[in-house]
């Protein structure tokens, strides 16, 4: 199961990465240094409101669509309709007034308040591909998703050339689920005809929601808290650099880890629930010994070819800052890939979500604590030693906390065989000579994978030897079968 979901969700996730990729490229090019920076300062702080208003009902929509299904659907798309209208109505003047009383400058005023109408138009998008996702319409979800993402990149890229500065990006992100709507919202709406809106119901949605969306606020607040000091202690120029080179190395393990992810949370799940302990623990072991076959090696390559990525990538007046936290933010993805996507399954699947939070908040604190000693005397790189030393934290009491659960196993046969390459690629990749640009980063990225992978094979490391001869056989099976 966890092989076939690899294989079903790598096309799409391969789009949304070049997309990421193209906005870094593009936007880092068309803003200025600080119009970058007032823009990951927008984006962090409209993320933050939609998820303590929004994400608790679309987490509903996914979880309670099946339960329902059979007693029928019309109450359980009213009452989440029904209270999006409301929050939206109680959210938005709220926020609305407080961004005017605010005394920021006019550029994130404007790049915020582009964010802040976007928000519902985004909520209502998500609510109908949670329920996609849930009735298992696979195309439909997917359709929505990469029309969204990729109508939202080029109406921003259209923004930005015409010059409306930070808003661009958000500006792209209102209007492209907007013209998605009418497409999708009929229907949507139509399932909630004659549906009654019960208090008791609402209840229900907001004890099993908001634990989640307590969660995602927790996590943004470390990805947050680095940006917002910046801005205090050095400027938006410096929120520009950092959101820079901070989105070109997360970006690359983010797009891994929600694949695997994807993939590997419904598989552990179906072990845990259907098969024995030991079938469970070969599941977990498999898992996280894939996750670090992939995901280590791209960290490390990534930090390998920090400074000729972002002269490809970013724009000149932000790419040298960008390209000194590289490496450092490279780690501190990988270090919460693998808490989020694997040793954070341990609450999911022994049902305590209530330690999930707590082990939440450890590196959200120490996040914070780290950011206030470290920004003021090193500035960018403080807060990407503040960043990775957090989520290092976070992957330490997670492990502690999740044993008491369930105990995940840490292969660390794999980790010792996988390191050892990564050793290998990167003595190869140093001795490479350094052109600069987009021939040193083809030529160093060929040359590491390569030599990452014939030394993963001659090692094993993580049993890829192994899979390929098995993909190989399966293969020449059905060949003579054919």
């Amino acid at each position: 199961m966890f092989w076939r979901g690899v294989w079903g969700y790598l096309p799409a996730n391969i789009i949304q990465g070049l997309v990421g990729f193209g906005a870094i490229l593009v936007f880092t090019r068309l803003l200025s240094p600080d119009d970058f920076g007032r823009y990951a300062l927008a984006i962090s702080i409209t993320t933050l409101v939609h998820v303590g208003a929004f994400s608790w009902l679309e987490a509903s929509m996914a979880r309670f669509w099946a339960a329902e299904r059979n007693q029928g659907l019309a109450d359980h798309f009213t009452t989440v309709y029904r209270t999006m209208a409301v929050m939206t109505a109680a959210v938005l003047p709220i926020a609305g007034l407080l961004l005017w009383l605010s005394p920021i400058d006019d550029g994130l005023k404007l790049a915020i308040c582009a964010g802040l109408v976007g928000l519902p138009i985004r909520a209502l998008t998500k609510l109908a591909q949670e329920r996609y996702q849930a009735a298992g319409e696979v195309s439909k979800s997917a359709a929505m998703d990469i029309g969204v993402t990729l109508g939202g990149f080029l109406i921003g890229a259209t923004c930005a050339l015409m010059g409306t500065g930070a808003a661009s990006p958000l500006i792209g992100m209102a209007v492209a689920p907007l013209l998605a709507l009418p497409f999708v919202l009929s229907g949507e709406l139509r399932q909630a005809q004659g549906g009654v809106h019960y208090r008791d119901r609402l209840i229900g949605y907001a004890r099993y929601g908001y634990p989640i969306a307590a969660g995602l606020g927790l996590s943004l607040i470390m990805a947050s808290t680095d940006r917002f000091l910046l801005e205090i202690f050095m400027g938006s120029a410096a929120v520009g650099a950092y959101h820079a080179g901070y989105s070109l190395s997360s970006r690359t393990l983010d797009v891994l880890f929600i694949w695997l992810g994807a993939a590997g949370t419904p598989a552990l799940i179906m072990a845990w629930e259907r098969g024995s302990r030991e079938a469970f623990m070969t599941a977990a072991r498999e898992q996280a010994s894939t996750f670090i076959l992939i995901g280590l090696p791209a960290a490390v390559g990534v930090a390998l070819v920090a400074r000729p990525l972002a002269e490809f990538m970013i724009g000149e007046d932000l790419r040298s800052v960008a390209a000194s936290v590289t490496p450092w933010i490279a780690l501190s993805a990988l270090l919460s890939g693998m808490t989020s996507y694997y040793l954070g399954q341990a609450f999911v699947l022994g049902r305590r979500t209530d330690r999930l939070l707590l082990t939440l908040c450890i590196p959200a604190a120490s996040n914070v604590i780290l950011n206030l000693i470290l920004v003021p005397g090193m500035g960018v790189m403080g807060a990407a030693l503040a960043t990775t030393t957090s989520f290092a934290i976070g992957l330490l009491a997670s492990i502690a906390l999740g044993r008491s659960v369930v105990v995940m196993p840490i292969p660390w046969t794999a980790l010792s065989r996988c390191s050892l390459a990564c050793g290998v690629m990167a003595g190869a990749v140093v001795l490479l000579p350094a052109y600069g640009g987009v021939p040193e980063l083809a030529l160093k990225a060929g040359v590491g994978a390569i030599v990452y992978t014939v030394v993963a094979l001659t090692l094993n490391a993580g049993g890829v030897r192994d899979l390929a001869i098995r993909l190989i056989a399966a293969r020449t099976g059905r060949s003579m079968t054919a």
